[in-house]
């Protein structure tokens, strides 16, 4: 440990951070032009990866809280991309469906990865070995956080 440790640009945290808005921020026009939030966005992928889902199963795949969701849900409803209905036989459970405007909507979101790698600057085989990267990362905090609960 030496006191260089401390400066804030060599902070994981602060790198991350920055990182972080300064790449939604890039996400903001482009998504504009689909009528989507980046939150509401990352909603919609895990939609069009399967449809319907519960609004927990889509909390736990974006790894945000239900009350954060809640929200997202409501706004995508009254945009007309997704219906949302109490499951039958568990009133507990919602359950989320595109609508057919929410599947349309994909055709046009498919320009989006390719859009944001160039107005990044990056290349599809960086984008994959930041994801992998970020995602090894995310692992390691969760499991860190789940040790720190277990005792």
């Amino acid at each position: 440990m030496n006191d260089d440790d401390l400066l804030l640009e060599r902070q994981l945290c602060f790198a991350l951070s920055v990182a972080s808005r300064s790449v939604v921020a890039s996400y903001r026009p482009v998504l504009e032009k689909l009528g989507l939030t980046h939150p509401q966005y990352l909603v919609m992928l895990a939609l069009w990866e399967r449809s319907p889902r519960t609004a927990k199963d889509i909390s736990e795949a974006l790894l945000l809280e239900p009350a954060t969701v809640t929200p997202l849900l409501r706004r995508l409803e009254d945009a007309g991309f997704v219906t949302r209905a109490r499951q039958q036989g568990n009133e507990r459970a919602l359950d989320v469906a595109l609508t057919p405007r929410g599947r349309a909507l994909r055709e046009q979101a498919l320009a989006v990865p390719t859009t944001m790698m160039a107005r990044l600057g990056i290349s599809r085989e960086e984008a994959a070995e930041l994801h992998g990267s970020m995602m090894r990362l995310i692992a390691a905090a969760q499991a860190s956080r789940e040790a720190e609960a277990a005792v």
